[in-house]
């Protein structure tokens, strides 16, 4: 993590300065964090979709006899936080939410988010990597706790492979060349499927290609959603969908599982934590998978797909409590192995704490990937994750307006509706919009 870590932390200092977090006071301090008068546990509400979730609120209780963890699952993705941004608004949030990395800035400069530094900022300052605190920190001020790092990774079938004779592609060039064998031999069956529902997708593949969504000059943001090396992405994805060589089913659908799991889909672009979901989604191909290093454009490098941290929401009366729980999934040996423990729905997400990366690998079942190991990988992809990305302060109305766009348009245009949004959302907030 090194190598990035002056790039990222130069982004973040930049970005201070253009949402104005200084000025605004985001979020607060929490209200009361102590026990009950009446001697009965504090009780704090957990709103995720994360995998893993289940065990770790068990495991916890079990173990914790001040406070109680009540779990709730949510969609991810913007419909995730639209119910989350609305909770807050409405004062009845939960105390701790998943929030991404690339939601991080737009829920602090929003006010949803409470202020933690007192609470964790020695935690985040001790036990994460410089690269990933900055993801997290503004200002001199501590927003959320990471959990995860989240490099992109791409899965494949290694029977299938086999069948249709073709390599792993190392290269987008490759890629499109093994497409068209798998087309060429079996109309009926496609290399993968690139959904038009997946923003944070495409942002990530952008990031691998050198694009900048957003960026900083003074105190004023610049877009860029439609960049150059975000053009060449999109124009890539639109050119292989037109040229029938991939499919484009609904993220995360039945259709696509279905694809998956009936051969007809032979490999998918995931990262760490999407090993996790495999082996529930399609148990019956256990040992049939493996992972490798995503495809790039002639250099090693890679997107963050995801990624996230835990905050505690604006209303909370028990932030010191909500950030124990917080601290224990983030830091604690048996959190790690709690969430990686749970049977319906097992996490294979990559600790941000790289003290926690070995607890994790030896409590992951590597059996699904037939031994591989898929820690050992993602750990290397970590360093490859191209440095100098920065996201936007009003990323959610971005990736909506991206998604709504690709859905009839196609990729090209969905990230020219992203910037015009991007555009329009920074003036509307009344933050400066470079020239």
């Amino acid at each position: 993590m090194s190598r990035t870590s002056r790039s990222f932390r130069i982004a973040a200092t930049a970005a201070v300065a253009a949402l104005g977090m200084l000025a605004t006071a985001c979020g607060g301090d929490g209200g009361s964090t102590d026990a009950a008068s009446d001697g009965k546990p504090v009780t704090i509400d957990y709103w995720t979709w994360t995998l893993g979730a289940k065990s770790t609120v068990e495991a916890f209780n079990r173990t914790h006899k001040d406070i109680k963890v009540k779990f709730t699952e949510i969609p991810s993705s913007t419909e995730g936080y639209s119910k989350l941004t609305n909770a807050v608004k409405a004062g009845n949030a939960p105390d701790v939410a998943t929030v991404e990395y690339q939601m991080v800035p737009e829920f602090a400069s929003q006010g949803n988010l409470v202020d933690l530094t007192k609470y964790a900022g020695e935690t985040v300052k001790s036990k994460f990597p410089a690269a990933i605190q900055s993801l997290v920190t503004f200002g001199g001020r501590t927003w959320t706790v990471p959990y995860d790092a989240a490099p992109q990774l791409y899965y494949y079938r290694t029977d299938l492979f086999k069948k249709y004779g073709i390599e792993v592609p190392k290269t987008w060039d490759e890629f499109e060349a093994a497409a068209a064998k798998v087309k060429k031999q079996d109309k009926s069956v496609r290399l993968a499927s690139m959904p038009k529902n997946d923003p944070a997708l495409l942002a990530a593949l952008s990031w691998q290609a050198g694009g900048k969504w957003f960026a900083t000059e003074g105190d004023a943001w610049k877009p860029g959603v439609n960049d150059a090396a975000t053009k060449k992405v999109t124009g890539y994805w639109d050119g292989l969908i037109k040229d029938g060589l991939v499919q484009s089913y609904t993220g995360y659908s039945p259709e696509e599982t279905k694809a998956r799991t009936s051969g007809k889909t032979l490999s998918f672009l995931g990262a760490s934590w999407s090993a996790g979901g495999m082996k529930t989604a399609m148990p019956d191909l256990k040992g049939k998978w493996a992972a490798a290093p995503m495809p790039n454009w002639g250099t090693a490098a890679s997107g963050n797909y995801g990624g996230t941290s835990y905050g505690v929401l604006k209303g909370s009366k028990h932030a010191e409590a909500a950030t124990e729980f917080i601290k224990w999934l983030t830091t604690n040996k048996a959190g790690v192995e709690a969430r990686l423990a749970d049977l319906e729905s097992p996490s294979s997400a990559l600790p941000a704490n790289p003290g926690m990366r070995a607890v994790a690998a030896a409590k992951f079942d590597t059996s699904y990937l037939k031994g591989q190991d898929l820690y050992g990988l993602a750990s290397q992809q970590v360093d490859t994750i191209v440095p100098g990305w920065t996201w936007g302060p009003n990323q959610m109305d971005v990736y909506t307006a991206v998604q709504d766009a690709t859905a009839k348009s196609g990729f090209t245009a969905g990230v020219d509706a992203g910037q015009q949004k991007a555009e329009s959302g920074i003036t509307d907030r009344g933050l400066k919009l470079a020239k």
